[in-house]
């Protein structure tokens, strides 16, 4: 039948339309990096989904990282680059350098290519409006606390100026950049940054872009899991190594009032719209 492809097309609107329903007016926190954020095709996917979502009723926001672009900024300057338990050790010259990198460059990237699909995004980071409020992190190494210079611990998220901006239709777009009472910049890690958001505003779902197909077990995708689920899989091994602080920020964010957390594979085009809006959804969804 000539007519077949469009009628295919149709089903699939008609599939999605029971979550566009579910979902209108309520709010999305999508956690953008890895290879999303490198691959140029891929960047204007999750552009278009993130305006589609907007356009229909939902009020997604955007939290990035950067670790690649700043990274690259340090070697420009002859800074050498450090991690500790996953962390970057920022000395007071790397946080300006991260700060520049993430507030000046990439925010501004990322809300100029979501303006470019029609988003009406705007760009800013935890200091304005004393949105990510930070204490001084010290990280546990053999047992003792040690310092690693501007990294930030959360301790408030004040959600006020995102509410403003959603519900004037803007896209926020948040670098993970936080400050304290004295007003220094710490830098925090983007998918802590995310998950605090999400819970601020007891979000409907938080979306974590990764280079993973989801949590996997025995080669498979678990599409659906739980907490309990989760910590019998962290038991037995089948989530292990950096999965095991990401599965654990998840389960603090359903603690906290996020209705669902999606750990999705974002080298996929158009991961966000395949895994909202279709059945089985194409990573791992974690809920109550």
């Amino acid at each position: 039948m000539q007519h077949q492809n469009l009628i295919d097309k149709a089903n699939i609107l008609i599939e999605a339309l029971p979550y566009i329903q579910a979902f209108k007016g309520k709010t999305l926190v999508v956690k953008y990096g890895g290879n999303a954020m490198i691959n140029e095709d891929l960047k204007n996917k999750v552009m278009e989904d993130i305006t589609l979502l907007k356009y229909i009723g939902l009020n997604p926001i955007i939290v990035h990282g950067g670790g690649p672009d700043i990274t690259a900024a340090l070697d420009k300057f002859g800074l050498e680059t450090k991690f500790v338990n996953g962390l970057r050790v920022t000395d007071a010259q790397t946080m300006e350098v991260a700060q520049m990198v993430l507030v000046g460059k990439t925010n501004k990237e990322i809300v100029s290519r979501l303006n470019t699909k029609g988003g009406n995004g705007i760009g800013f980071c935890g200091i304005d409006g004393n949105l990510i409020q930070c204490v001084k992190h010290y990280e546990e190494v053999d047992g003792k606390e040690t310092d690693i210079g501007y990294v930030g611990r959360i301790v408030n998220i004040n959600p006020h100026v995102l509410k403003l901006l959603t519900d004037d239709d803007y896209i926020p777009v948040i670098a993970p950049i936080g400050v304290d009472a004295d007003g220094n910049s710490y830098n925090v890690n983007a998918d802590i940054v995310a998950g605090e958001i999400a819970s601020a505003l007891q979000a409907e779902k938080l979306i974590l872009l990764t280079d993973i197909e989801g949590i996997q077990m025995n080669g498979e995708t678990i599409y659906y899991t739980n907490e309990s689920e989760i910590r019998k899989h962290i038991e037995s091994g089948v989530i292990s190594g950096g999965m095991i602080p990401k599965v654990v920020g998840c389960i603090n964010a359903i603690n906290h009032g996020v209705q669902s957390v999606h750990i999705i594979d974002g080298r996929i085009p158009h991961c966000i719209l395949l895994e909202i809006f279709t059945k089985t959804g194409i990573g791992t969804m974690i809920s109550k």
